[in-house]
């Protein structure tokens, strides 16, 4: 030992003395609850206020509060033993729900009775569907496409009090048809013949069947002619705006654009919060408790961008909803020689591919989400108590109804060729696909920032997406075009371009995604702005990160600029993680609407799912398989004697 360090190991021994001599007790562990308790004084901003800028304000919190409270005392909504209930029982539940929330449908205005539905659809989705079916497809169906005199007709039948009838959608590629059972006595009508699908993947609350039609004649009288005319000779007249009719296509795509920002908020506060008490070995020898699993680099990576994408897409349903609140006070409104017509159609046409493109991107990215959530909750996660696996099952049908999601993203990408196609002869395009006004500018740009430094900031992130954008539709646009002159008709060669079409929707929808969290960070009240900059920049971020072959395919970035991005996304997760919980109470979903002992709010998830699991599956009851296993263990065996050993006969 030399002389220089035996002064410094004195000095360390006597140091460690100190401290024992001090210490009258072992550093006490941290009990889960106070595990969760430590991470919510880390807030640098006001919970209820985020909760009060994320619902629209302090009145529609107390409004969604209310909803919660009610449902959760009302006993026909309860849901902790919704994951071991057969299908039966769930649809039995579900019509006993209608008898409590009928009549809330007139006697609360419209944008009231949404909130309280939305409010629904997360505690039970396959209820929210089965009450939307009749609300929202039937009913809907009525408002939309009766004339003044059909819709006061079937109303005065009880279709608004769901009073006498209860409607259905019947959908199929061979044909269609309406008036599925005598109005009094409920029984089959001649020729129609009915049937039950079955149990399906989710959603067992709705009772999805077949139908079939032999010879049925449909009233003229029961054919809605509010657009499309039939006289009685049969004659069918077409509106003169037919385009005007496609509005109601866009609700059911609009609802689950905002759906999967309410569903990736509940799934990660279920994972975040589990991550936040859950301890697994130590990443310091010196920790007295092992570490959090959120304290491990490879967690935050694997949750805080879902966290930024469900605030993201929160903030998009906001904005497509008011995008297509404001289309459908055009359309009410607007008469085929009206002087705003092309605005109005220019309008209709704008929504309705960005409802296909962002129902199909929102939903598959929540659908992954869902899964990765429930992955990090390790063998636990398989569990039905924690709520994932049902959570998965359920949101899966957003992906196919309403229009399978491939199909739509190509209704989208068909939508930014025709733009790009427009913009190359001079016409402005609308805001959605404003960087194709700039295409002189943008296809040929590079991020031209001093520092790489220089990168986090809003325009310039901004700008990444419209080039590359830009690019990618411009790809999708030659690439038709090119079929064209290879004297394709124009759908074979939208076809032949398919792939194409599917990568620039999803660039686009990943540039829209951002600009409207963007829009939503800079209208935030102050104390807000800076917690909201950072998820915001992580959302940005991440997605590039997730997309980096574009970026460097149309050298926006530089590879070191894209290790940069990289790099920072490591930097982001981390500090949004040092708020994470914070960020996630603010959602305000109550432990009634989780469901998920592994996501309580005081975070004591060991004793609530034991405490779950001892109620649904009482010890000491009679197992009904016990005599088979008797017999198996108690069985005669005939022949004692061991098996020969093959090898003898060789020898």
């Amino acid at each position: 030992m030399s002389e220089s360090s035996a002064p410094q190991r004195l000095a360390s021994v006597q140091n460690h003395l100190q401290i024992d001599a001090c210490s009258n007790e072992e550093p006490r562990r941290k009990t889960p609850i106070e595990s969760m308790a430590e991470e919510r004084v880390k807030a640098s901003f006001n919970v209820r206020d985020l909760t009060y800028y994320l619902d629209g304000g302090e009145k529609s919190t107390k409004i969604r509060e209310k909803f919660m409270m009610e449902l959760e005392r009302d006993p026909t909504f309860r849901m902790y033993d919704m994951y071991d209930v057969t299908k039966d029982e769930i649809r039995e539940r579900t019509m006993e729900k209608f008898r409590t929330i009928v009549h809330y449908v007139s006697a609360e205005p419209v944008s009231v009775f949404t909130m309280r539905m939305q409010t629904i659809s997360l505690i039970d989705p396959g209820f929210w569907t089965r009450f939307g079916v009749h609300y929202g497809l039937f009913f809907g169906a009525l408002r939309g496409s009766a004339t003044s005199a059909q819709f006061s007709h079937w109303v005065s039948k009880g279709a608004l009090a769901l009073n006498g009838m209860v409607g259905c959608f019947a959908m199929t590629e061979l044909g269609h048809g309406s008036n599925l059972r005598d109005t009094r006595t409920y029984t089959l009508m001649p020729g129609v013949n009915i049937g039950d699908i079955g149990k399906k993947m989710g959603r067992d609350g709705i009772d999805n069947g077949w139908i079939q039609f032999t010879n049925v004649r449909i009233p003229r009288t029961n054919m809605l002619m509010k657009h499309t005319k039939i006289s009685r000779a049969g004659e069918v007249k077409e509106p003169p705006m037919a385009q005007l009719t496609y509005g109601a296509l866009i609700q059911g795509r609009v609802a689950m654009v905002v759906d999967s920002g309410n569903i990736a908020k509940k799934a990660v506060t279920i994972a975040g919060r589990y991550a936040a008490v859950r301890r697994q070995f130590s990443s310091n020898p010196h920790d007295v408790q092992e570490t959090k699993l959120i304290d491990y680099a490879i967690h935050q990576y694997r949750l805080m961008p879902i966290l930024a994408m469900a605030y993201a897409f929160h903030f998009t349903g906001v904005e497509t909803q008011k995008l297509y609140d404001t289309l459908m006070d055009k359309l009410e409104s607007t008469q085929p020689d009206d002087a705003g017509l092309q605005d109005t159609l220019e309008t209709l046409k704008e929504t309705h591919a960005t409802s296909a493109g962002l129902k199909a991107f929102c939903t598959w990215s929540t659908l992954n989400a869902i899964e990765a959530c429930r992955q990090t909750l390790g063998g636990h996660g398989y569990s039905a108590y924690t709520g994932l696996a049902t959570t998965y099952n359920d949101f899966a049908v957003h992906c196919t109804w309403e229009g399978d999601n491939t199909i739509l993203t190509l209704q989208l990408g068909r939508y930014l060729v025709s733009c790009y196609r427009e913009a190359l002869n001079g016409k402005a395009q609308p805001e959605g696909v404003d960087y194709l006004n700039h295409l002189n500018t943008l296809l040929t740009q590079g991020c031209a920032v001093k520092t790489n430094e220089g990168i986090l900031d809003f325009d310039i992130i901004q700008q990444a997406w419209g080039v590359v954008t830009a690019n990618v539709v411009k790809k999708a646009g030659d690439d038709f075009n090119e079929c064209l002159k290879g004297g394709m008709n124009p759908e074979v060669a939208y076809e032949e371009c398919s792939q194409s079409r599917l990568a620039a929707a999803k660039i686009h929808s990943f540039g829209y995604v951002f600009r409207r969290f963007v829009q939503a960070v800079k209208s935030a009240p102050d104390g807000l702005r800076p917690v909201l900059t950072k998820v915001c920049f992580l959302y940005g971020l991440y997605s590039i990160e997730q997309n980096a072959g574009f970026f460097l395919q149309y050298r926006y970035f530089t590879p070191s600029q894209m290790d940069y991005v990289r790099a920072q996304v490591n930097v982001l997760c981390r500090e949004v993680r040092q708020e994470y919980i914070p960020l996630i109470d603010a959602f305000n979903y109550t432990d009634y609407m989780i469901n998920s002992p592994l996501g309580v709010y005081d975070g004591n998830v060991y004793e609530k799912y034991f405490d779950h699991v001892k109620r649904q599956n009482p010890v000491g009851q009679p197992h009904p398989y016990l005599p088979l296993i008797q017999s198996l263990l108690r069985r005669e065996i005939e022949d004692d004697e061991p098996l020969e050993d093959d090898d003898e006969d060789d020898e």
